[in-house]
């Protein structure tokens, strides 16, 4: 066999791929071998940015933060340089999620990174935390609880093997908790009180259902659980992990402190100092509100998590495709329907790809789940219910999904019936706008041609665009034959028409 063919094979089965983790707290990334089925990490970059501390009451990243944010990104996109866009993933996390959708900093942040980033929900957050850890655990039949506590959200996730059965984002972190109640830099009983109280009222909803969820181990990651575990060890409170008497030993040797600047503790870095106390604060209420005994620390966390979710979707499934699966049968949608119409969405799609230049390798993907998903709002009532299933896929817990995924989608959904909704698609980011536009289009032209749900097949129409200009061309007879689908498409021209989109068929 040629030298150049083994190379080939080879580089298939072998893939150099990046993870970056944008929290509230730190930025960090991972780079990693993949190959046969393996995860083998060969980099890792860190930096302590303290994103959170640059929210404003605006919803913006102040001035200050923003820069050092930017920098760090230039850094790591250094890194990435070479790399295909597939390759990489970075997320951002309860900083980014609570950015005014008009502030400028993630544009500028995908620049400065030179790779697009998804911003995940909470609970995306916690389901693939739980899957980083999972896989840097030996394998097991146990019940686990795993706590994660970042910047400027707490994740809480009961699970077995490697998957979640109950995953809750809470709004509390190291560096919320530290300028909610620490930001003088004073340490005081009073202060560590209230601190651990709030966090106590984060949990309060969700105590219950997570104390009843019967876990045999808990289990911690992140940076603020590791730095709290390398000081106890430090110390000699506890030989292994935190347990929660070490923990209250902890809290007592910092209110004894009485201030930041005078934690001098072996184990703690110079740059975890300044919310130290913060995360102190967060993990103690966790501990109390669920009564842990011990808890077990994991070097594994959403990075990794990230990795091994890119190494399945290339080679183990989609989790997404899962989802919308689930999703079909909870609302019981017509899937044969479903099915039919997505297969001439994406026969549209084919026709016009390279014209339209749609070639992000999930706009097949997102363009198909939305014509399966496009009845989804049938459920709630028949009237207007386009509307209903955009606003079930906006604000639903879909697992594998990003909220740019998911905002795609809806905005999809809305828009494959009655008026094209302009507007919708304006409130996409700029990046995706046109594309998520025309694939509209597609789906629309496919839900009418299978308006009447006969399970007949169709002509397979020929699609041809330039620019904004597209031509529906079907066999010479078929047309004339079918005069309610004619009428269909005359209305439709006039509805794209307000759209600036010029339909021709014949």
């Amino acid at each position: 066999m040629p030298e150049a063919v083994i190379q080939a094979a080879a580089a298939q089965k072998t893939r150099t791929v990046a993870a970056i983790d944008l929290g509230s707290n730190s930025f960090h990334m991972v780079v990693a071998r993949i190959a046969d089925g393996h995860v083998q990490i060969t980099d890792r970059l860190k930096e302590m940015v303290r994103l959170g501390e640059g929210l404003t009451d605006a919803h913006q990243i102040a001035p200050d933060v923003a820069d050092r944010a930017l920098a760090c990104l230039e850094r790591f996109g250094q890194r990435l340089r070479g790399f295909a866009p597939e390759d990489v993933r970075a997320v951002g996390t309860n900083t980014l999620r609570q950015l005014d959708p008009r502030a400028d900093f993630l544009p500028r942040a995908e620049l400065a990174l030179g790779h697009s980033i998804d911003v995940i929900t909470g609970r995306e957050e916690a389901r693939l935390i739980y899957l980083g850890v999972a896989y840097g655990l030996a394998a097991g039949s146990e019940r686990r609880l795993v706590v994660d506590i970042g910047g400027g959200s707490t994740e809480m996730i009961v699970g077995r093997a490697f998957v979640p059965r109950l995953r809750e984002s809470l709004h509390m972190g190291c560096v919320s908790m530290t300028c909610r109640h620490f930001a003088d830099g004073r340490i005081t009983a009073k202060a560590m009180q209230r601190a651990e109280l709030s966090g106590a009222l984060e949990v309060r909803p969700v105590r219950e259902l997570f104390r009843r969820a019967r876990w045999e181990r808990a289990v911690g990651s992140s940076g603020t659980i590791r730095a709290i575990a390398a000081v106890i060890q430090a110390e000699g409170w506890c030989e292994d992990g935190i347990s929660a008497a070490s923990l209250a030993q902890l809290r007592e040797v910092l209110i004894a402190a009485g201030k930041v600047s005078a934690l001098n503790l072996k184990g703690l870095s110079d740059e975890r100092r300044p919310v130290f106390a913060g995360g102190v604060a967060v993990l103690r209420s966790v501990f109390d509100s669920l009564g842990i005994a011990h808890m077990q620390v994991s070097d594994y966390a959403l990075r990794e998590g990230v990795l091994y979710e890119m190494m399945g979707r290339h080679q183990q499934g989609d989790v997404r495709e899962r989802t919308v699966v689930t999703l079909c049968r909870q609302f019981q949608i017509d899937q044969e329907h479903g099915r039919r119409v997505a297969a001439t969405a994406l026969h549209l799609y084919r026709q016009v790809r390279e014209a339209w230049s749609l070639d992000d390798l999930d706009a097949p993907l997102m363009l198909g789940w939305a014509a399966r998903l496009h009845e989804i709002g049938v459920m709630v009532a028949h009237s207007q219910y386009q509307k209903h299933g955009a606003y079930l896929l906006r604000h639903a817990d879909l697992p594998g999904f990003t909220r740019q995924e998911q905002a795609v989608l809806a905005a999809l959904v809305l828009g494959h019936r009655r008026k094209f909704p302009v507007s919708e698609f304006a409130t996409l980011p700029q990046t995706v706008q046109h594309a998520a536009q025309r694939l509209c289009v597609m789906l629309r032209l496919a839900v009418l041609l299978h308006r009447g749900r006969s399970v007949d097949s169709k002509p397979n129409p020929t699609l041809q665009v330039a620019g904004e200009q597209l031509i529906l061309s079907f066999p010479d007879t078929w047309l004339p034959s079918h005069p309610l689908t004619q009428l269909e498409l005359e209305q439709e021209a006039e509805r794209l028409a307000a759209a600036g989109l010029v339909l021709q068929f014949g």
